[in-house]
């Protein structure tokens, strides 16, 4: 089972709680009433699917309700970091491809996995200090 880090709740919480919700990071088109429908149609529609590191939008839906972005290895399954709406992400595709993930994946006790929580982050939920 995973244990995600939810970035507003500040704790892990099981997987259970959380839904992804598709794509991060869409731009809306600056004046949709200038939009041909093809280019419409493609903003609502077609998102990519990439194999591998992926930026997606999620809610913590049994904890704050609230939504917030996932960087996740589509190949793997493996989440890489969280962060809030409105923050950049530290891991990207250009970044993996050179061995760096910045260190936001843990492996806790008992062989289940935290995921998407920095190390000081991880620390503090459990009392401790970074």
């Amino acid at each position: 089972m995973f244990h995600i880090y939810c970035p507003y709740c500040e704790e892990l919480r099981e997987e259970e709680e959380f839904h992804p919700k598709g794509e991060a990071h869409i731009v809306r088109p600056k004046d949709p009433e200038a939009c041909s429908d093809e280019e419409w149609g493609d903003y609502l529609f077609f998102r990519d699917n990439p194999r591998g590191i992926h930026h997606e939008l999620w809610v913590h839906a049994v904890g704050c309700r609230k939504f917030f972005n996932v960087t996740r290895n589509t190949v793997t399954y493996e989440i890489l970091e969280t962060y809030k709406i409105g923050e950049r992400p530290t891991v990207t595709a250009e970044r993996a491809a050179g061995g760096d993930n910045q260190g936001n994946v843990q492996v806790a006790s008992g062989g289940q996995q935290t995921v998407g929580a920095s190390g000081a982050a991880v620390a503090s939920v459990k009392g401790e200090r970074a």
